[in-house]
């Protein structure tokens, strides 16, 4: 394993543990992105897939936010679907529509054109990437890597692209429950392999994105997104025990006993969900993130400070991570991130001190 910069910054690390803290860590999902002006200025010379595969350009994204924020994390600049691309299947990102795979899996049996990585091949730039950013952070915040879930990636995989309902895909867990088990075990073993090499590459904390869970009736989570979630922090945990996980299983609001009974060590809330009752459900098992809705960023400063403050209301007095309950959106204007940011801090640490 590469040796690193000392951290000067371990909030959230020691938060994920469940240890005390002076004030509460923050981070956002999408804090390196389209909000971003610097951001913006380099996508008008390289295309998405090319930032993402180019290990010095990741890097200089991925610390744009923390350049700009006082943000107690970085998350790499990367993206969910380079595991389907490993395994076989082509995506394109094309404007106003996101990830789109031009030759989807319509019958269990295309199947057959999906490929077992060498993930040190096909994904080394992801790898390098993490190796290059932990050396320019020189230690100011721990860098965090990520996944999508396999039920998340199995939902593009078989829709082609975004959707409201995912129909084609959940026609499949009904119409095709084996080939369905099967499509989520190979991609949980490719996602295992895949955070496993990222915490060895340098991500000192990792977080697992179910972004569709809660398209599933509870059964159907319980069928196929549970037991590969679990599997997923298990197996990493036997190799990596000492680096923290993450999980987030958007609207999936039934989810959260069973997940807490996981190997997760953290669980983010989307903004839907309430803490208080999150907490009442979780206990001591896990820490929780979250949750601003996004929207709140639009706000004024002084109702945008209200909102985090009763955001921390409601977390309690529990360790917890600062986040919003899903990711930025790319007309927001950074200076609200930055009330975000700076609200959390200044409000858990008056918080901790009254």
């Amino acid at each position: 394993m590469a040796s690193f910069p000392p951290l000067q910054n371990d909030r959230l690390l020691r938060t994920a543990r469940g240890e005390p803290t002076d004030r509460t860590p923050v981070w956002m999902m999408r804090q390196a992105g389209r909000y971003l002006p610097e951001y913006r200025a380099i996508r008008e010379e390289h295309g998405f897939f090319e930032v993402v595969e180019t290990p010095e350009l990741a890097a200089d994204v991925t610390i744009q936010p923390v350049e700009r924020f006082a943000i107690d994390a970085a998350i790499l600049f990367c993206d969910i679907m380079v595991v389907p691309e490993a395994m076989g299947l082509t995506v394109k990102m094309v404007s106003g529509q996101g990830p789109t795979f031009p030759k989807p899996l319509t019958t269990p049996a295309e199947m057959e054109r999906l490929v077992e990585p060498d993930v040190e091949h096909a994904l080394g730039h992801v790898f390098d990437a993490l190796t290059v950013t932990r050396h320019k952070l020189a230690g100011r915040v721990p860098l965090i890597g990520f996944s999508g879930a396999p039920w998340t990636l199995m939902a593009y995989m078989v829709e082609g692209g975004g959707s409201k309902s995912y129909r084609a895909a959940r026609r499949w867990l009904y119409r095709h429950p084996d080939a369905s088990k099967a499509l989520l075990q190979r991609t949980t073993d490719v996602i295992v392999d895949y955070l496993i090499r990222q915490a060895e590459a340098g991500a000192q904390v990792l977080q697992v994105f179910d972004s569709w869970a809660g398209l599933h009736s509870p059964e159907n989570f319980r069928t196929f997104c549970l037991p590969y979630l679990a599997e997923i922090a298990t197996r990493v945990k036997d190799v990596h025990s000492d680096v923290p996980l993450i999980v987030f299983a958007k609207g999936a609001h039934y989810a959260l006993d069973a997940l807490a009974d996981t190997d997760y060590d953290v669980i983010s809330l989307d903004s839907t969900m309430d803490p208080a009752a999150a907490r009442d459900t979780v206990g001591d098992r896990a820490v929780l993130q979250g949750n601003l809705d996004p929207c709140a960023l639009y706000a004024p400063p002084d109702v945008l400070q209200q909102e985090v403050q009763r955001m921390l209301a409601g977390f309690g007095s529990h360790p917890h991570i600062g986040n919003l309950g899903h990711g930025m959106l790319p007309d927001h204007d950074p200076e609200r991130a930055r009330v975000f940011v700076d609200t959390v801090h200044e409000h858990s640490q008056h918080m901790r001190a009254a």
